[in-house]
């Protein structure tokens, strides 16, 4: 009988001719005594390589859960204090690119300053928007008619006129930065767009129906800070210290010129006793609402200003979508950790986008600005904002998918809180349940911080999660470096603990 054909006997002749399977075949005429020497000493050496092995797998699996990613969200209503906490945390851990970047800055600079100087204009005007205060439940029921005249008012807005087509181009060229130029902040071929529509962008409808002007807003996917970078498609020479690029100031498109030529009538208005008078009457408050800039009118507006550190923390843009910041610890006992922070957005409409980041983050900082308790929601006047605050609290800490999350509060914005507490604000006339308690910084800022706490403590999923409160005036750097190295401390602890390791 014929034997039966082995399909495989090609493949089986190639690998008997493959060097390595030469190497590992048993020597010709093999003892018996040698065989078993030979598996003896073939076990011995698979054994110590797989101790090796499974050395390297532990190791590998510790060094894994010793530098894990650590992430954490930075959560808030808008205007909370995220994004300034977000660049505390790249000036701390990354400054020379939070340098390179300050240039990019000077058209949100700008922009936030031009906007305040309209605001007060309108504000000014006899036939203005009641409207036109600034986001507070008032409860006053002062009449118009014992109201301050500016009595040079159609001068300062015939002087300041020019303002108004700029708050149109910058809002413009930072909401679209890839439709211009993105080496200058001059106009698109000879115009601005929307220039007719001196009265900046289109307005939207608030809770209770009145209009009101719509904020610039940035998306995250947009690199408006390549745009305005100043530092492509040009011959100009950069600054050796900054890699700055010099010379705007001689483009005679530059906003530079316009902010330049009215900084005179700017200075007029803001030092007016008079319309510090009407702005009290209505109840604006811009140093709530980057007015920071109108006491630097003369140096911001100086031809050759290049924005400081301050300057940039204070610097207003709303954007939406998520940013996303990784850093590296570079020394200390947690070197080589890496970091994620994550600012999600923090207006009503946007809420929706945290859950997707709940089932893997590691800590929150959740910011809540307590000088807001007078103020109302952008998006909706009819909501007080520390009481939005309060309840947006309660929704993260008693979410069961946080239940093992580190959770640190920044009780924020504590500056403007004693500002407004001195000027005679007080709590009781927008939360009764304060009583009549001492109006006080001392007083209302422990009130707040053990409003905070109970609500935790009442609605935390798990009773062993530590809660981490501080006082933060996020734009203060010094300050905030330390909280942030503290934070940053607990936070790794807590991240180790959870993998057994402390």
């Amino acid at each position: 009988m014929d034997k039966p054909r082995n399909t495989f006997e090609g493949p089986r002749r190639r690998s008997l001719s493959d060097p390595l399977t030469a190497a590992l075949r048993p020597p010709p005429n093999e003892t018996p005594e040698q065989r078993e020497e030979r598996i003896r000493t073939e076990a011995e050496a698979k054994k110590i390589s797989d101790g090796i092995d499974e050395m390297i797998k532990q190791e590998k699996a510790e060094l894994r859960k010793t530098r894990a990613d650590v992430s954490v969200l930075l959560l808030g209503q808008s205007e909370s204090g995220k994004s300034t906490t977000l660049k505390q945390f790249q000036l701390l851990h990354s400054p020379s690119t939070f340098h390179a970047e300050r240039i990019a800055w000077r058209a949100v600079i700008y922009l936030n300053l031009v906007k305040s100087v309209t605001r007060i204009l309108n504000a000014l005007s006899p036939d203005g928007d009641a409207e036109e205060q600034d986001d507070v439940a008032s409860i006053s029921h002062s009449t118009e008619a014992n109201h301050t005249t500016v009595t040079n008012y159609e001068s300062y807005r015939q002087r300041l006129q020019p303002l108004f087509n700029l708050e149109a181009r910058l809002s413009f060229l930072l909401s679209s930065p890839d439709e211009d130029e993105p080496t200058q902040l001059g106009p698109q071929n000879g115009a601005w767009p929307h220039q007719t529509n001196v009265l900046g962008p289109s307005n939207s409808q608030n809770g209770n129906g009145h209009s009101r002007k719509k904020e610039v807003t940035v998306h995250t996917s947009k690199n408006w800070k390549k745009a305005f970078a100043l530092g492509s498609k040009t011959k100009n020479p950069k600054s050796p210290h900054t890699g700055e690029i010099q010379g705007w100031w001689e483009d005679p498109d530059d906003p530079v010129h316009d902010l330049n030529a009215c900084a005179p009538a700017m200075l007029e208005l803001w030092r007016d006793p008079d319309v510090k008078k009407r702005l009290e009457e209505k109840k604006i408050r811009l140093q709530e609402s980057a007015g920071f800039y109108l006491d630097e009118i003369s140096r911001i507006t100086a031809k050759k200003y290049i924005p400081t550190d301050p300057d940039v923390l204070k610097a207003r843009l709303k954007t939406i979508g998520v940013m996303e910041y990784p850093f590296l610890i570079s020394s200390g006992t947690n070197k080589g950790v890496k970091w994620k922070i994550y600012d999600v957005g923090g207006s009503r409409n946007q809420r929706h986008a945290w859950a997707p980041y709940f089932e893997d983050v590691d800590a929150i900082i959740f910011l809540a600005p307590i000088s807001a308790f007078d103020q109302v929601l952008e998006e909706d006047r009819r909501v007080n904002r520390l009481e939005d605050s309060l309840l947006l609290w309660k929704g993260v800490v008693s979410n069961k998918l946080l239940a093992n999350v580190s959770i640190v509060l920044f009780l924020n914005k504590c500056d403007l809180l004693r500002t407004k507490l001195e000027a005679g604000v007080r709590l009781a006339a927008h939360m009764i349940s304060y009583g009549d308690r001492p109006n006080d910084y001392e007083s209302v800022s422990k009130y707040m911080r053990n409003k905070f706490g109970v609500i935790h403590q009442q609605f935390t999923p798990s009773k062993e999660r530590e809660l981490y409160p501080h006082y933060t005036s996020v734009t203060d750097t010094r300050r905030t470096a330390t909280i942030i190295a503290d934070v940053r401390d607990i936070i790794i602890k807590q991240h180790l603990k959870s993998f057994k390791l402390v």
